[in-house]
């Protein structure tokens, strides 16, 4: 049994959450989100919480519950307060500029990268060098931190790149000059 897909969703009073057949929407005050839902699963709404159920017949599949309940309540929490990720640029002469949705990185190439912003997500640039996104989708969000931090990985020698706030980088020892 899935521990995780037994838990009730607790759905605030300004979330509105309607379920389908195949498909479940919520929308809040800041948007709104749709995923489709696998048929194994059954979603039940009482009172104010949601509970997700697998269908008679489906032991096995206790993984699908948790996964819907998982999904389903990062949904929840989306529109209701939102998610945000926080990336730090280090180096020196590296920063970040931000135009309307498009992200100026200087990150140590020959020429600045403009990296465009995915519908959902918005960002701010604080101090040059600290970019913190902001969305309604965390899987949305984390893919574009992911591929935020792809574009300059953090090096091991001097930790020069683009990191997570509060990423530990091991360092490895440089070469030693020989004597």
């Amino acid at each position: 049994m899935s521990r995780v897909g037994k838990k009730p969703i607790p759905i605030p009073k300004r979330v509105e959450l309607t379920c389908d057949e195949s498909r479940v929407t919520v929308k809040g005050e800041k948007g709104s989100l749709s995923m489709s839902v696998h048929p194994f699963v059954d979603i039940h709404l009482e009172n104010e919480t949601a509970h997700v159920k697998l269908k008679p017949g489906k032991d096995k599949e206790t993984a699908l519950q948790g996964l819907t309940r998982a999904l389903l309540a990062n949904m929840v929490t989306g529109v209701s307060i939102g998610f945000q990720r926080n990336l730090e640029i280090v180096g020196i002469g590296y920063r970040a500029s931000l135009s309307e949705n498009v992200l100026a990185l200087s990150i140590g190439y020959s020429h600045p990268i403009n990296f465009v912003l995915p519908d959902g997500i918005s960002a701010t640039v604080d101090k040059n060098n600290l970019i913190v996104l902001t969305g309604i989708d965390k899987e949305k969000l984390g893919h574009t931190a992911a591929t935020l931090k792809r574009l300059r990985p953090p090096e091991p020698y001097k930790g020069k790149g683009i990191r997570y706030s509060g990423e530990k980088i091991l360092k490895k020892a440089g070469k030693t000059g020989t004597k």
